[in-house]
């Protein structure tokens, strides 16, 4: 199967910053797996409101989202491509918190939110970082 197959390519000499970005993928598969897996957690670990009604499915949705979007980052820096790091730290700065801010401040998931609004634009700027002190490749 050439999917397979493709999947499993090995990555040649990879940047700081496509390793850095896979980082971030494997940590936002590992938590977006958790929610899907216990979204209980969110009262657990960010101490908000017991659900009321159908919460816990917009968790688990709230954890595909995340998973989809670690595993993309996971091999999006495995590509070793610099446009894609870039890319990440401008969706990651701008939209995440004029999506996520108001968002909490309404009052859904105002923990679990605030604290995705803080971290994700955190390391998109760690990202940044890495990638400015990364030389270009040669052609």
């Amino acid at each position: 199967m050439s999917l397979i197959t493709d999947l499993k390519e090995v990555p040649g000499k990879l940047s700081a910053a496509s390793k850095y970005t896979i980082a971030n993928g494997i940590v936002y598969f590992a938590t977006g797996i958790l929610f899907v897996a216990w979204p209980g957690v969110f009262q657990s670990l960010f101490l908000d409101s017991d659900f009321a009604g159908h919460e816990a499915a917009l968790c688990r949705v709230i954890g595909l989202t995340l998973a989809v979007i670690g595993w993309l980052y996971i091999f999006g820096g495995r590509s070793g491509g610099r446009q894609f790091v870039a890319a990440t730290v401008v969706d990651r700065v701008l939209f995440v918190p004029i999506v996520l801010v108001p968002l909490s401040l309404a009052g859904v998931f105002p923990h679990v939110f605030t604290v995705f609004a803080i971290l994700d634009p955190s390391l998109a700027l760690g990202a940044w970082l890495i990638l400015v002190r990364t030389p270009r490749p040669s052609v």
